[in-house]
């Protein structure tokens, strides 16, 4: 199937397409990364991967501390989107759009969007500039 055929698949099944492009920054040997864009792209984003060798600047520059980091970090909308975060909590936040830098699951969760192996419960969490962050949702596993 062609990605064609996944965003407006995901796009059916999860609501109006959203016209929102994001850009992930990722190493290029990252099998799941590579899992998380096609979720993403399933789910109507239209999504531009820049492959790095050296992600630590990125994330610097993004604002995103050691705690909070992930694999890959993606930017839209004026957000920062780090890890496997589910494309549902992505177009929450910018249909909300609440006063934080964005959204993360540090780590690598095992049953988050790009991982799939289910039983693993885990948290997206908002952060703002300062690095304090908040539950935005959490998922079961």
């Amino acid at each position: 199937m062609n990605k064609w055929f996944y965003g407006l698949a995901g796009a059916l099944l999860s609501g109006p397409v959203l016209a929102a492009s994001i850009t992930v920054y990722k190493s290029e040997t990252c099998g799941c990364c590579e899992d998380w864009v096609r979720h993403m792209e399933a789910s109507g984003f239209e999504v531009k991967v820049v492959n790095r060798d050296n992600l630590a600047p990125v994330k610097a520059m993004a604002g995103v501390k050691p705690e909070l980091a992930s694999c890959h970090t993606g930017l839209v909308d004026g957000y920062v989107i780090e890890g496997h975060v589910p494309a549902a909590d992505v177009k929450r936040l910018l249909e909300q759009k609440p006063a934080v830098r964005g959204l993360t699951i540090p780590g690598m969760p095992q049953s988050a969007p790009g991982m799939d192996i289910p039983g693993t419960p885990y948290e997206v969490l908002s952060f703002d500039n300062q690095g304090n962050s908040a539950v935005f949702s959490r998922y079961p596993g």
